[in-house]
């Protein structure tokens, strides 16, 4: 009886090493057909799981309180899998070099915890290269053991979209690769046990592993384009949002919006990419270029908010600023890597200490990470700007009046910065209001 064949009975189990915004949903998806052992260095995020609380909002509290997934803080609780899933993120460093720190640490421990005849699948996205030659070594000197021999590997790259109730991991083609045939079989059979719609069987480890840091580095130059659009049609007085609605009615047009890109995946999976590029001796040019573009725009919509508060006479240095929305995408409560942030150092260059409101975000996580404290929405008043960084849906939701009793009763003008362009634009396009968008 094979290893499929034995988890499938459930004579072997399945672990997941990770248990974030990607992690732990894999995990419950698991658990429905087999026995998962669910492991994460974070002891207070394994006693959230096991006490039913869903942190991380993907799932949601009933699931993980009906889950079947063995949570655990304990390294050793690995030897009783047989079939492992890598799912840890892949940050940069402040210069934009790979940060690998995080897939390195979850080899070494899943090395130590290795036993003969072990499948380990990672699904961190990195550069190609990364699984074969910086987490096998690591995993055959923890563990003893040899790959290949005692044990095989492949990668299979995540695409959950953390927030999307949509795309999740049972509704989006899966890639899977192995470092063999036999291990390629096994992989793709164990990951259509919960991937509905199929998976693809990539002929490499390296071309999935390159296939996944493509896909971001694709995204990230569409967005980068649509916000250089965006400034140049703010010099030329035409809203974009409106010519792109034009644009749109092609069927060829690719329908990308402007914005700040930040996150785990778009603004960082480029710099994997080119900085393995410069390895080989080759310096990006369009890759880069649309990096440079969407790092800068926090500083782009902060200076767009000075230029407006000097138009509408009101003081810069020490102005009433909020910005509502702080995590880097709405409805989810990840603050890691937001671009909001940006915008608000950049106003602390200005003399400005923005108030920030989200009610959708980890508050302990910004805390920690930023050394923000949120405010709440009924603190909210007497504003000289406003910014709706984030399309939270508690956001969809503010009409006129309430976006009235933000400002201060003396400004003629209310500067109102709509970063994503969730306001019918035309309501305020009036002699009281500023109104900006990308």
């Amino acid at each position: 009886m094979g290893l499929y064949e034995k988890i499938v009975n459930g004579e072997e189990k399945l672990s997941l090493v990770g248990l974030g915004y990607v992690g732990m949903p894999i995990a419950v998806a698991f658990a429905k057909k087999i026995n998962v052992v669910g492991f994460d260095l974070n002891e207070k995020k394994i006693e959230l799981y096991k006490s039913g609380i869903d942190p991380t909002n993907e799932v949601g509290d009933e699931v993980i309180r009906n889950t079947k997934v063995d949570f655990t803080a304990d390294p050793a609780k690995l030897r009783e899998a047989k079939f492992h899933i890598v799912a840890v993120p892949t940050p940069v460093n402040d210069d934009h070099t790979p940060d690998l720190t995080p897939v390195e640490g979850a080899s070494r421990i899943l090395g130590q915890n290795l036993t003969k005849g072990s499948i380990v699948v990672f699904e961190s996205t990195v550069y190609p290269g990364v699984t074969e030659d910086i987490c096998v070594p690591i995993l055959e000197k923890e563990s003893g053991l040899k790959c290949g021999v005692d044990f095989k590997i492949g990668y299979s790259p995540e695409r959950i979209n953390p927030g999307d109730k949509v795309h999740r991991l049972e509704t989006i083609t899966k890639i899977v690769s192995g470092m063999d045939e036999e291990t390629l079989d096994i992989v793709a059979r164990i990951y259509e046990l919960v991937v509905e719609v199929g998976v693809y069987r990539a002929e490499s480890i390296k071309v999935a592993e390159a296939a996944k840091v493509i896909e971001n580095s694709q995204r990230d130059i569409n967005i980068a384009f649509m916000n250089e659009l965006s400034m140049i049609f703010h010099k030329m007085d035409i809203d974009t949002r409106a010519v792109l609605d034009a644009a749109g009615t092609k069927w060829n047009f690719l329908k990308f919006m402007p914005g700040l890109v930040g996150g785990h995946c778009i603004g960082v999976d480029p710099y994997y990419l080119t900085y393995k590029a410069e390895e080989l001796g080759y310096h990006s040019q369009i890759i880069l270029s649309g990096r440079r573009i969407n790092d800068d725009m926090g500083k782009y919509v902060a200076e767009s908010l000075v230029k407006n508060l000097i138009k509408a006479d009101i003081p810069v240095k020490h102005a009433r600023v909020a910005i509502l929305g702080f995590t880097f995408k709405e409805n989810c409560p990840d603050t890691r890597n937001t671009k909001v942030i940006d915008i608000y150092k950049e106003l602390g260059e200005y003399g400005i200490s923005p108030m920030v409101v989200d009610p959708a975000a980890d508050a302990e996580e910004a805390k920690r990470l930023y050394g923000i404290t949120f405010r709440s929405m009924e603190e909210v008043k007497d504003m000289d700007a406003v910014i709706i960084a984030v399309a939270h849906d508690d956001f969809l939701k503010l009409d006129r009046e309430r976006i009235n009793s933000f400002y201060a009763a003396s400004h003629k003008r209310k500067v109102l910065l709509d970063i994503k362009g969730v306001l019918n634009r035309k309501e305020y396009l009036t002699e009281d209001y500023l109104y900006w968008r990308l």
